[in-house]
């Protein structure tokens, strides 16, 4: 009767951890929270294609275009705003487009991320969960010449009003 109650704990505990993981089970990563956020952001966001079944390498899950990647690859303006500095890592790979989630932000808008060198890539900033970390998009990533497994510093910037 004991070996029942450890294996019902351990499993309760295994299926708990389970919807912290992206894309396993119905609420993804972040629950409602997180839910919501990428509601807003798909109601805001032009429609991309997503990676075709059975993609395998970095080429294959970046479905920009080159129209996109010139845009993002754009400078900013002396009118941005710095929001902050954030150590990021690869957001959902299959998810397209340029974007990073942060809790820096409480809505989704437009924003710049820049390494220390100046390298920067133009993003739509997409809130995330106080004290969660910073996910950047595998195209983003890709556009900054940062190493998929890499963990970069990136100072985080709203974009000017007009630019």
């Amino acid at each position: 009767m004991q070996s029942i109650r450890i294996a019902s704990l351990l499993c309760a505990g295994l299926l708990a951890g389970c919807s912290q993981v992206e894309g396993f089970g119905a609420s993804g990563a972040g629950g409602s929270a997180g839910a919501s956020a990428e509601a807003g952001a798909e109601a805001q966001s032009p429609a991309r294609a997503a990676p075709p079944t059975g993609a395998a390498s970095a080429e294959a899950f970046d479905t920009t275009s080159e129209e996109e990647r010139a845009a993002a690859a754009a400078p900013g303006s002396a009118g941005d705003s710095a929001l902050g500095t954030v150590v990021v890592s690869l957001g959902a790979p299959a998810e397209p487009g340029f974007w990073l989630e942060t809790p820096l932000v409480d809505a989704v808008t437009p924003g710049r991320v820049e390494l220390a060198d100046g390298t920067s890539a133009q993003v739509e900033l997409r809130p995330a969960p106080e004290g969660s970390g910073s996910r950047l998009s595998l195209p983003a990533m890709r556009l900054l010449g940062v190493a998929l497994t890499d963990l970069p510093e990136v100072t985080v910037y709203t974009r000017a009003e007009g630019a």
